[in-house]
């Protein structure tokens, strides 16, 4: 218990300090005055998840299907003429043409949509972090590299040529995989009763906090090793910055909350590109008295990405 109350002053210190970190938003606006093309690509993610999405999202709730409402209405005293309360399957058949309609809406808008709206995102926020990193690296915010110049140094015995390449997209591969089965994780322990939710909350704002920062890291050739390990020795300062990403999931429907996500995601990405993580997390030492107990976030996915692995061994030569 002793121990257990030693561990909190830093877990709330540090998640403190990320949930601040997370939430410097002025940070996109000197992103996007440094960088025109970062402008418009933030500017492309406005319009599509925004306007777009919600603005269709909107008018399906407040004028398509009121207007249904109307037209095929739901209540018996509703209907032009009494006639037609007196046969019951008017009323059936008005809320089955209802649901028709509005599924018609969802399969040939918004499904095709989400999915369009998905893979363009995607491949903006890459641009995004690209752009905003390598304003990062030109100007004076420069001492955010000291994360990744400074304490993130390539090793001297890092290969080179064909076997670095090599080494890259094998880490890549891992990363991938292990982040998928981390997701699936994640999404499993949410439907266990009582705690689920509350665990589904933490590990979801780790996994966002970690895509997030894993633009920055990618783009100054942070070793996965050293990511996993900073993750995992820090992982109440991710924690707390992944929380604004993720409040939406749990106030509002799939597509609503999808569509908020999507439009704050790549804000949430530059605070990233702006955040000194290891600074800011040495500075607050003094502050807590203490040092964090790491906890192996990523445990049961790195077994589980192993043994996946394992199932494709290594050529080997035939005799």
């Amino acid at each position: 218990m002793e121990s257990l109350a030693s561990q909190a002053r830093p877990a709330a210190v540090l998640w403190l300090a990320g949930f601040l970190q997370a939430a410097r938003l002025h940070r996109v606006v000197s992103f996007c005055a440094s960088s025109r093309a970062l402008f418009i690509r933030i500017a492309q993610c406005f319009l599509l998840n925004g306007l777009i999405f919600l603005g269709s999202l909107l008018t399906l709730k407040s004028v398509v299907i009121p207007t249904l409402l109307w037209i095929l209405p739901e209540q018996c005293n509703q209907m032009g003429g009494q006639h037609l309360c007196d046969h019951k399957a008017a009323i059936a058949i008005y809320s089955f043409l209802r649901s028709g309609l509005v599924e018609i809406f969802y399969v040939f808008w918004f499904y095709p949509l989400y999915v369009f709206s998905f893979i363009l995102s995607t491949l903006w926020y890459n641009d995004i972090a690209k752009h905003a990193l390598e304003v990062v690296k030109s100007k004076s915010l420069d001492s955010t590299r000291a994360l990744d110049a400074h304490n993130i140094t390539e090793p001297e015995d890092q290969p080179e040529g064909f076997d670095r390449v090599a080494l890259g997209i094998g880490e890549q591969v891992y990363s991938i995989l292990l982040l998928t089965i981390f997701f699936v994780e994640v999404s499993v322990i949410g439907y266990i009763p009582y705690f689920g939710k509350a665990m589904n909350f933490l590990l979801l704002s780790l996994m966002y906090a970690y895509y997030c920062f894993e633009y920055k890291w990618n783009f100054f050739a942070v070793s996965l090793n050293k990511r996993l390990d900073l993750f995992e020795s820090n992982w109440a300062f991710f924690a707390g910055f992944g929380v604004p990403c993720v409040l939406p999931i749990f106030f509002f429907s799939p597509l609503t909350s999808y569509g908020l996500m999507a439009i704050l995601y790549p804000l949430f990405v530059l605070t990233a590109a702006g955040t000194q993580a290891e600074q800011v997390i040495n500075a607050l030492k003094p502050a807590h008295e203490g040092k964090l107990q790491r906890i192996p976030v990523f445990f049961v996915a790195k077994r589980l990405t192993t043994q996946v692995l394992q199932l494709f061994p290594a050529g080997q030569k035939e005799e």
